[in-house]
């Protein structure tokens, strides 16, 4: 009898022994588990984004940070999931941009997203992200093609520089093709247009661009053209207006029109033309729609510009920092062409269509 009690105790033992092994067993998987979720979504929290810019005093650059600055926080507000975006300013060197890069790249940034101070000389940046696996998005200023070719994670986004100067050139063909205001532009009567160039950068592929097919473009339809002078501004209205004040100097009488890489530099003209009491009023244009310029078109100062699209090329490029810094896909927005580039379209801007721009 007490044999019988004891094995059966025994088994009871034995049987109470797994069960709480097992249960033990399934509270350590499910704690695992749950750890695991933890970290993942610890993951999903934050994408750290570095944007290195040329020169934070660059209007369109400023524009395109600010831009970038808001798609993140709607982001955030979408997702829950935290982005960080840090942007530098290199003020005009590459060796403080390249030293930037190097300082995110240690401090485990998910992208760079760098708009380089020399076009030319992307080498050091591209060394450095290669051997950290850290994917570059270059914009605005176009690396050489080998250097964008070096590797799957470097990309290029901007707007073709070709298409600009063709619209810039259509605004000022359409003005002159009009009798009665070619005749308002061609002071003198002689029937050439005489006009002064305001470039950009040397070395800038904008600058050589716009200035070479946008004259090539008026001298192809039928145009005679007589340059008098054309100076580098580097972007800057402060460097355009004292530019454009030695040309007025220079050429007391003669200025029918100026064109210009870009809108800062056409308003630096226009405030040596209104400082000095200009007696002809040239035909001004320039390039990428800031906000000064579209004012400055609806008041009738400017004639024309060529609308960059600051908030698309911003939009794309933080959606591809995005979807990099997660590892996924692009989405069927981002229009890649040969897997590397991606150009948002520019568009003419007149007295007649201003407003769309401004609203």
């Amino acid at each position: 009898m007490m044999r019988t009690i004891r094995d059966f105790c025994s088994r009871l033992l034995t049987k109470y022994v797994a069960v709480i092994t097992v249960f033990a067993l399934l509270i350590s998987i499910t704690a695992l588990s749950g750890c695991s979720s933890v970290k993942q979504d610890d993951t999903d929290k934050e994408i750290k984004i570095a944007v290195l810019a040329y020169d934070e005093y660059d209007t369109l650059i400023d524009s395109i940070t600010k831009h970038m600055s808001k798609w993140c926080r709607q982001k955030e507000k979408e997702t829950g999931i935290r982005i960080t975006l840090n942007v530098v300013d290199a003020r005009k060197s590459q060796l403080t941009q390249n030293d930037q890069a190097e300082k995110f790249i240690n401090e485990k940034y998910d992208v760079l997203c760098v708009n380089l101070v020399d076009r030319t000389d992307a080498t050091m940046i591209i060394d450095m992200a290669m051997s950290s696996d850290t994917p570059v998005i270059f914009f605005n200023r176009e690396p050489v093609d080998k250097d964008l070719s070096r590797w799957d994670k470097i990309y290029y986004v901007g707007a073709a520089a070709r298409q600009s100067a063709e619209l810039q050139a259509g605004i000022i063909i359409d003005a002159l093709s009009d009798e009665a205001k070619f005749a308002e532009i061609d002071a003198n009567g002689n029937g050439t247009i005489q006009y002064v160039m305001l470039e950009g950068e040397a070395g800038h592929q904008d600058t050589l661009v716009r200035t070479s097919v946008c004259v090539n473009e008026l001298v192809g339809a039928g145009f005679s053209l007589e340059k008098l002078g054309d100076e580098y501004a580097n972007w800057e209205r402060d460097q355009a207006k004292t530019k454009m004040m030695e040309l007025i100097d220079k050429y007391p009488f003669q200025i029918e029109m100026v064109i210009a890489n870009n809108d800062d530099m056409a308003l630096g003209a226009l405030d040596a033309l209104g400082e000095t009491s200009y007696p002809l009023h040239p035909f001004v244009v320039g390039i990428n729609g800031t906000d000064d310029a579209l004012e400055a078109i609806r008041t009738m100062k400017l004639d024309g510009s060529v609308y960059n699209d600051a908030k698309g090329q911003a939009d794309v490029i933080m959606e591809m920092a995005y979807d990099l810094g997660r590892g996924e896909p692009f989405p069927d927005t981002v229009e890649l062409t040969f897997d590397k580039y991606v150009f948002k379209p520019y568009s003419a801007i007149t007295y007649d269509n201003v407003q769309t721009y401004l609203e």
